[in-house]
């Protein structure tokens, strides 16, 4: 009962979409490149960067070890200097006050002593600073000797050890290796500033570079993709030319299919017509004439030969059966009483007929509704199908057939209360309700198809009403009491 119709067929491939395969390509790859040269350039940024740190980091870091070395060695120089001072004091002066300065070099210059040579022990100057650390400790074990003699009142020891020249030799000695370490650690400091300033200045140059490059990338970029851009407006253009195109295509070929649809059911109908009074008259004649005959030949032969009478009777019997037989092929083909009487007429003996033949309830609410022919034959043909696929697919107990007006539409409901079935599931091969769509539509109506499984099936057809206004009050019209009693309407289909 469902139709599909099969699309027409299109192109394999629209020329402007073929057109079209360049651009996206070209997009795409350059979309790819600008990726690749974004990550490149965040990469070498990053990497200069690093490297820049990395430098700095150790250069910075030598140049904190040479000023650790530097205050170091100032600081041995420093203790012994406080040292000799505070002893002269204390021989000047007897208090042991001044003697905190060599008390605190007795306990730093230890681990003064050991720093230095940590720091340049496998170098140059490994044995310059072990011979100063050696001057150092005799230095201040000269001092300590001094400070002993004086506490135990030898006057003449101690003066003894002051004035000689063997202090003063030990301690221009440490100052000596002192400069001679200062004045390195300095001009080491100095080159390590200067690899700092370098490693800087060369990461700000390839920062800088890097930038430039980054922003003459971005300035092919962007050109390449405004190019882009005004491809892509264009080839959008064309396609909506194109769309527009296809769009008036389909619009003069669904006229056409209409028209054509429209031309041939007119055609069809014509013939059935022709057909119809073919057999009414020439078969129709032809079988009445027949029939007289036979009854002429039975009033002749009806005393003189029973058998032969008997024969005759059986003849006229089958002519009788030809006659109806061909006055229900007339009625087929075009319904004498759709054109004598209306619509509504023909619709009661459609369904008073179909009730007899199957069996089923019909239900008739049919108001009179001014249409024209072509509608009339449309409506009559839809209850027509409508009625022969209920009788061989529905089961069902009951018809309802409903013919009225709503929404200034002329509306003609055919619900049923049988299997119903899934619209969507239903093959092709099916042409009946196919046809009376494209006529509904042919006449600018419309036609639906509603039904689920178990809830029955609803056709239903809209016409435009005729522009003079019909019949006010129009009576509605109920079919006979044969049909049967009307049922109560099944449920709407989901």
């Amino acid at each position: 009962m469902h139709q599909r119709v099969l699309p027409p067929q299109r192109p394999e491939r629209l020329p402007v979409l073929r057109h079209l395969d360049p651009w996206l390509e070209g997009a795409s790859r350059n979309r790819g490149l600008a990726v690749g040269f974004a990550a490149l350039a965040a990469a070498a940024v990053m990497g200069v960067s690093e490297a820049a740190f990395w430098g700095a980091d150790a250069a910075l870091s030598q140049a904190q070890a040479r000023h650790q070395a530097r205050n170091d060695g100032l600081r041995l120089r420093e203790l012994l200097t406080d040292a000799e001072t505070a002893q002269r004091g204390y021989l000047l002066t007897g208090r042991d006050d001044y003697l905190a300065p060599l008390h605190l070099a007795e306990r730093e210059l230890p681990d003064v002593l050991s720093r230095l040579r940590g720091q340049y022990e496998s170098s140059e100057w490994e044995v310059l600073v072990a011979d100063a650390s050696r001057r150092a400790g005799e230095k201040l074990s000269e001092l300590q000797l001094v400070v002993k003699l004086y506490g135990d009142g030898t006057d003449s020891a101690w003066r003894g050890l002051v004035e000689s020249d063997i202090g003063r030799e030990k301690m221009q000695a440490v100052r000596e290796a002192v400069a001679q370490l200062d004045k390195h650690e300095l001009s080491q400091i100095a080159s390590e500033r200067d690899a700092v300033f370098r490693s800087l200045t060369y990461g700000r140059i390839g920062v800088h570079g890097l930038t430039l490059l980054s922003l003459f990338g971005l300035a092919v970029f962007l050109r390449r993709n405004e190019a882009l851009h005004a491809a892509r407006r264009e080839h959008a253009q064309e396609l909506a030319q194109e769309r527009d195109r296809l769009d008036g295509e389909v619009v003069r070929r669904t006229a056409e299919l209409t028209e054509l649809a429209r031309h041939l059911q007119t055609v069809r109908e014509d013939e059935r017509a022709h057909l119809a009074r073919e057999l009414h008259d020439e078969l129709g004649a032809l079988l009445t004439a027949a029939k007289l005959d036979v009854a002429r030949i039975r009033r002749m032969t009806k005393t003189a030969a029973p058998e032969i009478d008997e024969r005759l009777k059986h003849m006229s019997e089958l002519l009788d059966q030809g006659i109806a037989l061909k006055r229900r092929i007339i009625e087929d083909l075009r319904p004498s009483a759709l054109s004598n009487l209306g619509l509504i007429p023909a619709l009661e003996i459609l369904t008073q007929e179909f009730a007899q033949r199957s069996g089923l309830q019909l239900s008739l609410e049919l108001a009179d509704v001014p249409t024209e022919e072509a509608g009339r034959l449309a409506l009559y043909r839809l209850v027509q199908e409508a009625l022969t696929n209920v009788m061989r697919h529905a089961k069902a107990k009951h018809v309802r057939v409903n013919l009225g007006e709503a929404d200034g539409w002329l509306q003609m409901h055919i619900r049923d209360d049988g299997q119903g079935f899934n619209p969507d599931a239903v093959g092709t091969g099916h042409h009946g309700l196919l046809g009376m769509r494209y006529r509904i539509e042919s006449l600018g109506g419309t036609l639906q198809l509603l039904s689920a499984q178990g809830r029955g099936t609803l056709v239903l057809a809209r016409l435009p009403l005729l522009a003079e206004p019909g019949p006010q009050d129009a009576p509605t019209v109920t079919a006979p009491g044969e049909l049967g009693a009307a049922a109560p309407a099944p449920p709407p289909p989901a």
